[in-house]
């Protein structure tokens, strides 16, 4: 086991090798880092993390990050309140506002659909979809999750729980590679995908 001059030292090295992708060797370059820089600026660094954990909230409307009760998307007037489009993570929300080509809504589920990992339905926000979609607002749900069989799983359980509604139902393109994830995909590429989407009763046929 490594054995390190200072037990403070130790558990910094322990807290950054937490993350992930972190090892140890670039856990204990970080530590030292910090220990180089001002105590002022290591300070501002520990509280950035402090603040980021007790005064983010999840909008109570899309569940996507927000430091209110309603997201700065939801609150936009702007936006077009009658397209939803549905993703896993707020990392996908990120990807997707960087393509500066959809103006609608966000609903995020919060995770994907996997039984391997003892997810179901009924632990992420499918049924808070559902009930956005019952207020009668909403025209078209655009299905952006990852293209993976968990993210197949999960837009093939949304269309049953909403075929019955007066609402479209679309996918995007698949010009995101099979397996692929949203926030991996280049701006160009999940733009067109998003602006060339399909019926999602197409994608069944595959």
């Amino acid at each position: 086991m490594q054995e390190y001059p200072s037990k403070l030292l130790a558990n910094a090295i322990e807290q950054f090798s937490s993350l992930p992708g972190v090892g140890k060797r670039t856990a204990m370059r970080l530590a030292l880092f910090l220990l180089k820089q001002e105590k002022d600026e290591v300070k501002r660094f520990g509280e950035a993390f402090i603040k980021l954990r007790t005064e983010i909230q999840y909008c109570e409307k899309c569940y996507n990050i927000s430091e209110e009760a309603i997201c700065s998307i939801c609150c936009n007037g702007l936006r077009d309140e009658s397209l939803i489009c549905v993703v896993e993570d707020v990392r996908d929300v990120m990807a997707i506002e960087n393509t500066g080509q959809y103006k609608g809504l966000y609903h995020v589920l919060g995770g994907i659909i996997s039984p391997m990992d003892g997810i179901g339905p009924s632990d992420i926000k499918i049924e808070e979809l559902v009930a956005r979609v019952t207020e009668g607002k909403t025209i078209e749900i655009i299905m952006a999750l990852s293209t993976t069989m968990e993210g197949d799983t999960t837009n093939f359980y949304i269309f049953k729980r909403l075929k019955d509604f007066k609402v479209t139902i679309s996918a995007i393109a698949r010009g995101i590679s099979i397996g692929d994830e949203l926030e991996y995909a280049d701006e160009l590429t999940l733009g067109r995908s998003l602006l060339n989407r399909v019926p999602y009763e197409n994608t069944l046929a595959r």
